[in-house]
């Protein structure tokens, strides 16, 4: 089970690759924050906003969870508004899972 409450029926094949990709990562905190932001935001999410998602998708999850955690400076071509929502998105007040 992934734990998307996201169905992909209604999604593009785009959408559905980077829905999957989102919810498969390794690590199963970055299943967490990369695949809840994506059931809540990723059938609205612009082309350019896609396009960001993927770039991010496509980065170590050891990389983008100190991003996020902001543990580790964000270098310039990732820091982008997509970022900003998704560590805005996770804001740390509760376990990664609620």
């Amino acid at each position: 089970m992934t734990g998307t409450i996201l169905s992909s029926a209604d999604l593009d094949p785009r959408r559905r690759k980077i829905l999957f990709r989102a919810w498969h990562r390794g690590l199963r905190e970055m299943d967490l924050i990369m695949g809840q932001f994506a059931d809540r935001f990723l059938s609205a999410m612009s082309d350019e906003a896609l396009e960001q998602f993927e770039q991010l998708i496509e980065q170590s999850d050891r990389d983008l969870l100190h991003w996020i955690l902001d543990a580790q400076d964000i270098p310039a071509e990732f820091d982008t508004a997509l970022l900003k929502a998704i560590r805005d998105h996770h804001t740390h007040a509760a376990p990664i899972n609620i």
